[in-house]
């Protein structure tokens, strides 16, 4: 983040009261002024899900590009 001013978090927690929102905030609250965009959370979904699904529940390549592209053209 330091470079770019920029921060994706990505981890396999449900995005609601996941541990990358309490990264978020803590970012948030220290370093404000240094962001050029939006934190993004790259997140598994906050929904029960079975095993079965798994793959798509779970961030991947995908997900993942899609916000760094986000983020840069902010």
């Amino acid at each position: 983040m330091k470079k770019t001013g920029r921060l994706i978090i990505n981890h396999e927690a449900p995005k609601t009261s996941g541990f990358g929102a309490e990264i978020a905030a803590a970012i948030q609250e220290e370093c404000f002024l240094y962001l050029e965009s939006p934190i993004i959370r790259v997140t598994g979904l906050d929904t029960p899900f079975p095993l079965a699904l798994e793959k798509e529940y779970m961030p991947d390549a995908l997900k993942t590009f899609e916000a760094i592209k986000a983020s840069m053209t902010f």
